[in-house]
């Protein structure tokens, strides 16, 4: 039976840099109809289970609740039984319990903060990750039923492999030699000695980043690379700058709103599985946005890059693909629709 995981969060969407800078809300009445077309999208490529994280404001629930009664999809419908916390260990949690299920495909709905935990626990299952959320360089900003859909021709096998399909790269934090955390887009080490506010907006306290990707269109500290020497998702190497020890000023738009000059930097490339060593303490580490790891004098910490992140759906890429293959024509296409009950 195919089956598609969703975990949809809350939460994202909502945090300080409301109040530091100008992005928006997100709110979860929007984030009930994204899944709600997305549900419609799983149903039309033939899939036929669907689970889900629980959370308190009943994403999914909703979405189900507010279906036309033209709309009765064929789909069974399952949440995952598991004790919500409201942290973002909740994410992570549901995933790895996806994993053991061994679903075929989830979508995801949240920032890059989000599916940094998301791909603590997915293993290689193939993410659709919709943007929801602050930094949003990691997730696609695209329509739920064109996620839907794309998420349904990878789970039924139609499309698992490059272009529509990739691999991602990460930066993997090591303490003392042993791995201890993540992230997919940016780490980066701030002169701060504890975590305090997580997300990350001033240029001043930045020491050091490293990026596994950088476009000058995206919001947030990958942006920096992006407006230095921009890197694509599948190119196999990432960016180290130093701050405040080079001759290179630049613009940024570190949030939404928020453009900032980035003075006297210094970059260089970085290979896959080229580990930096942090050589700057005490400090913390914030991953993709967020203040995650605190570093004491002592502490010997570095940051590797890597080519074995989450797999990832590129809806665009994933539906040209399957259209090539057939999917969308012919007697089993309409099959698939087969469940949608005429206007009287």
């Amino acid at each position: 039976m195919t089956t598609v995981g969703i975990i949809a969060n809350p939460a994202s969407g909502k945090d300080i840099r409301r109040l530091v800078a100008y992005g928006i809300t997100f709110d979860n009445l929007e984030k009930v109809n994204i899944v709600r077309r997305a549900l419609l999208g799983l149903a039309a490529t033939g899939v036929e289970r669907v689970v889900y994280m629980p959370d308190y404001y009943g994403i999914v629930p909703k979405a189900l609740d507010g279906l036309s009664v033209l709309h009765q999809l064929p789909l069974e419908v399952e949440m995952l039984e598991m004790e919500m916390t409201r942290m973002q260990e909740d994410s992570q949690n549901a995933a790895a319990l996806m994993n053991e299920m061994k679903v075929d495909c989830i979508i995801t709905l949240g920032g890059d903060g989000t599916n940094r935990m998301i791909a603590k626990g997915c293993g290689r299952i193939p993410l659709v990750p919709i943007s929801t959320g602050t930094n949003n360089v990691f997730p696609e900003m695209v329509e739920g039923t064109i996620a839907g859909l794309a998420a349904g021709v990878a789970a039924k096998g139609i499309v698992n492999d490059f272009p529509g399909v990739y691999t991602s790269k990460r930066l993997v934090v090591y303490k003392d030699g042993k791995p201890v955390d993540h992230a997919l887009v940016d780490a980066v080490v701030l002169n701060d000695t504890f975590i305090g506010s997580r997300a990350v907006w001033d240029e001043d306290r930045i020491h050091q980043v490293m990026v596994t990707r950088g476009s000058p269109s995206s919001i947030g500290i990958s942006a920096i690379a992006g407006n230095l020497e921009p890197i694509g998702v599948n190119e196999p190497k990432g960016m180290l700058i130093d701050m405040g020890s080079g001759d290179t000023d630049i613009i940024v738009p570190l949030a939404p709103g928020l453009i900032r000059p980035i003075t006297n930097c210094r970059y260089r490339m970085m290979g896959i599985d080229e580990e930096i060593e942090v050589g700057y303490g005490p400090c913390v580490i914030a991953l993709d946005g967020e203040r995650e790891v605190e570093v004491g004098a002592e502490e010997k910490v570095s940051v590797k890059l890597t080519f074995d992140g989450p797999r990832v759906v590129k809806a665009d890429e994933a539906l040209r693909t399957a259209v090539a293959r057939g999917y969308s024509k012919g007697p089993k296409a309409l099959k698939n629709l087969s469940w949608l009950k005429e206007v009287e």
